[in-house]
């Protein structure tokens, strides 16, 4: 499946009217009422998470920004469901087993093909409840005020996102933006705050994905 396809396959855009909540077909995302499409996001109990090894702090209070990162894992060219939930697991058990931390790191996750994974336990219904986040780590010194995004593949040396990477990493930063109450304008790169080359050219485009971000939010 190439990208744009599963793009198709993750995403129902409403018109300009509006959103609308409507049946969905299995495997596509469903819109909410509310100012940004809600995008399907396999839980950590679909992708067949491990537990963590110790407890996950709640934060009691909204997060002010997002984080994008890069996880530096191989450029792949298989845009499957099942290939995402394989790049979950990498990042599991490379943040569990060689940084020993209790969990994944970062909240989400966006594979080369646009399939959406929840990272750390318990982002996905805090998420949906706009209040409450789980403590990350996945930047130094911003894990008590922001999310956490990491996108699959490695952008640090010349190559660039798919068109469904893209289009679903604007689409949950507005939907996660929407919940929260983030302003648009406050959606930073890992290299923003430490001495790090993340996300890559994820961050040259930081202008636009603000901007897009800000239109999805509004259409």
């Amino acid at each position: 499946m190439n990208p744009e396809n599963a793009l198709r396959r993750r995403l129902l855009l409403s018109g300009a009217a509006g959103l609308i909540a409507a049946t969905a077909l299995p495997g596509t995302a469903h819109a909410r009422t509310t100012d940004a499409v809600e995008p399907d996001i396999d839980s950590t109990a679909l992708w067949g998470a491990r537990p963590p090894q110790g407890t996950i702090r709640t934060l009691r209070y909204r997060p002010s920004k997002i984080i994008v990162h890069h996880t530096v894992s191989a450029n792949t060219t298989d845009f499957s469901r099942a290939q995402a939930h394989r790049h979950a697991h990498w990042v599991q058990d490379l943040h569990m087993d060689k940084n020993g931390w209790a969990d994944t790191g970062y909240h989400f996750l966006v594979s080369r093909g646009g399939w959406i994974t929840e990272g750390r336990h318990g982002s996905l219904p805090a998420l949906a409840g706009g209040t409450t986040f789980p403590l990350g780590t996945h930047t130094s010194g911003q894990n008590d005020y922001s999310i956490g995004i990491a996108n699959e593949g490695a952008y640090h040396d010349g190559a660039v996102p798919t068109t469904a990477q893209w289009e679903v990493l604007v689409t949950l930063c507005a939907y996660t933006c929407s919940r929260y109450g983030i302003p648009s304008t406050q959606i930073y790169g890992h290299k923003d705050y430490g001495d790090t080359l993340c996300p890559g050219v994820y961050h040259d485009m930081l202008p636009r994905l603000r901007q897009e971000v800000e239109a999805a939010r509004t259409a």
